[in-house]
């Protein structure tokens, strides 16, 4: 006879949850290291319950951390989740309505990062007894629709659990996805809150230690020859190396490929440190914001090698960046999404595996020297454009420009301290500038690119590694969406230096909105004008230095560059979160721009401005191009 164990559904799943495990090249690690949670009436005696008895009774070892809000949960789990290489993934949950759907955000970002994440929606009641009941969307088409189906559209999996053994299946069909380096992202399993509570006679090897083993795909030799052809013809070829690069844990032998062959390497913002800034070969980052370097290659490239990239508009510059009109890619990727793209010779494989295979395939080839020279030619050109930014006196009267205090942050910070940014015209900056070493130095959210991410980021970046210095690098709009995770980390004695950086308003949508016609129109935090009716008055006497002070960081302030120098060394001697709060000129200026991003521009308009703009745009337009 079956052994079995009563439990709840909710005390079933977290022993369920602490038994799991990932392994990859040997190494194991916990599969789902503990659990986020906001309590409200949906879980607090399903799952609150559950994982107080797992800690009191020793029944589990599932930890609990309380987060304040359920987006900025999922943005610190998926941060963990990214420094972990997909190797593990929190769970987060959340009570029924509001709280649910704030997970939602989070749940996008971590699919569209293609980042492990498990969210618990509390759900309605499964019998629907109370009908309808707080907090419940009645739904005129259909009884078994609720708030959580809205999880759906943003996730890699979605159950709803609206019987107890469901779980028997539910739960390793979840742990499949979130091991699945092709399929991970948000993995939802939606909670009734009767269900949280009711028992069930569970089978003992439900409950068993399972190891998930994340495997390395091996590159078809037929498919490595036929990258290897177009790669042997090429005259000027180079590579762009994604986040895949990274999660692969294949730098060193992209490095290695890279000396052995010459080819160049540009960065995605999720591959930025896969080969080190200064490296020969490294020639910075691709696309709309890329490198002087990077994009003049990649214009010339006749062969283009994507490692671990999901070619994203900011990684083409909007399908303009790669010139050559005979070009051709050549696409080292897990997932066959993203190794087709641009009608690409395909290469489905781990990455390291891959790169290991096409270098053996390569042995004795090499660029030209003029091709050599042409890149060492344009890197030293890059160097020029970086020392330029960073020079003094950039900024606007009595401030200093966003890019100078990058600079300084550069030079206080080690080569394994990790930056972390979302949003705003920070990224752009970042990745035109930063000079990461480290493959886990450069964390910046590009592919949903959420204001609100940076600060819940710096919460589980730093859980992952609390041997590393984490820098929370982020701007009055985004501090002003989400900062309340600062008192996460003064309650779980985490120390993270926040950089504050305050310009009074959206720099990077205010510059696009010159750029396109619009005039800044709603980019500045001010005064309602009564003149002009527009929010175009005194700047608003918003402290947010204080604010930080009262959610318990210690808070630096700093008057230019050199005081924000000596407020860094300050910030990396203290041991407690830190914020250092400078301010910068609004109006940049900002690193001069190599690429272009396709932002529609009004065809009609009555303003000279949008007329003019239109006309920039239709020019730029006309050079996009397919792929085919």
């Amino acid at each position: 006879m079956t052994a079995t164990i009563r439990l709840t559904t909710a005390q079933a799943l977290v022993r369920f949850l602490a038994n799991q495990y990932s392994e990859r090249d040997g190494h194991e690690q916990r599969l789902v290291p503990g659990a986020w949670g906001i309590f409200g009436h949906g879980n607090v005696a399903g799952l609150g319950q559950a994982l107080l008895q797992a800690a009191v009774a020793e029944e589990a070892d599932l930890p609990y951390y309380l987060a304040r809000n359920e987006q900025g949960m999922v943005h610190a789990a998926v941060a963990y989740a990214k420094m972990r290489d997909r190797l593990s993934a929190f769970a987060c949950t959340a009570s029924t309505g509001p709280g649910s759907t704030n997970m939602l955000t989070g749940a996008a970002l971590a699919t569209t990062n293609r980042l492990p994440v498990l969210l618990l929606p509390s759900d309605m009641f499964a019998t629907r007894a109370p009908d309808p009941a707080l907090q419940q969307l009645e739904d005129t088409r259909s009884g078994d629709v609720t708030v959580n189906d809205a999880f759906r559209a943003v996730s890699k999996y979605f159950d709803r659990i609206s019987r107890p053994e469901q779980l028997l299946s539910a739960a390793p069909a979840a742990m499949r996805v979130l091991t699945d380096p092709v399929e991970t992202g948000a993995v939802t399993l939606a909670l009734p809150q009767d269900v949280q509570a009711e028992a069930f006679d569970w089978p003992a090897d439900f409950f068993r230690r399972r190891v998930w083993h994340v495997g390395r795909p091996v590159p078809e030799p037929a498919a490595v020859e036929r990258a290897a052809q177009l790669l042997r013809r090429a005259r000027k070829p180079l590579i762009v190396a994604g986040g895949g690069t990274v999660y692969s844990g294949a730098c060193t032998q992209l490095r290695a490929f890279a000396e052995a062959t010459g080819i160049p390497v540009a960065d995605t913002h999720a591959g930025k440190g896969a080969v080190a800034w200064d490296h020969p070969c490294a020639v910075g980052g691709i696309g709309s914001t890329g490198a002087y370097a990077a994009n003049e290659l990649a214009r010339e490239a006749d062969v283009v090698l994507g490692i671990g990239t999901r070619y994203s508009d900011f990684t083409t510059a909007s399908h303009t960046v790669f010139g050559n009109p005979d070009v051709t890619f050549v696409n080292l990727n897990v997932a066959r999404l993203d190794a087709v793209k641009h009608a690409a010779e395909p290469l489905v494989a781990d990455a390291r595996l891959g790169i290991e295979a096409l270098a053996g395939a390569l042995a004795g080839r090499h660029v030209t020297d003029d091709y050599r020279r042409r890149s060492r030619a344009l890197i030293a050109r890059n160097r020029e454009i970086e020392e330029e930014c960073f020079a003094p006196g950039r900024g606007g009267g009595h401030l200093p420009a966003q890019t100078q205090i990058l600079g300084a942050l550069n030079d206080a910070l080690d080569e394994r301290d990790v930056v972390i940014n979302a949003a705003g015209s920070m990224p752009g900056d970042l990745q035109q500038l930063w000079r990461a070493r480290d493959p886990k130095a450069y964390h910046v959210e590009y592919a949903y690119s959420c204001m609100g991410y940076e600060v819940a980021a710096g919460v589980g970046a730093k859980m992952a590694d609390p041997t590393r210095e984490v820098v929370v690098l982020v701007g009055d709009g985004s501090y002003l969406m989400m900062a309340q995770e600062i008192v996460t980390m003064v309650s779980e004695g985490l120390k993270v230096i926040i950089v504050l950086v305050q310009n009074h308003g959206f720099a990077s949508i205010g510059s696009l909105s010159e750029a396109l016609g619009s005039q800044r129109f709603g980019t500045s935090y001010r005064f309602r004008n009564d003149d002009s009716g527009l929010l175009d008055g005194d700047v608003l006497p918003v402290d947010l230095a204080a604010n930080a002070a009262s959610l318990g960081a210690e808070v630096l302030h700093a008057e230019g560059v050199e005081d924000f120098r000596t407020a860094m060394e300050k910030a990396k001697a203290a041991d407690r979160t830190t914020v250092v709060h400078v301010e910068t000129d609004l109006y940049g200026p900002n690193p001069p721009a190599h690429g272009w991003w396709d932002v529609p521009v009004s065809q009609t308009s009555a303003l000279d401005s949008t007329r003019a703009a239109y006309q920039a745009y239709a020019a730029h337009k006309a050079t996009q191009r397919h792929y085919l």
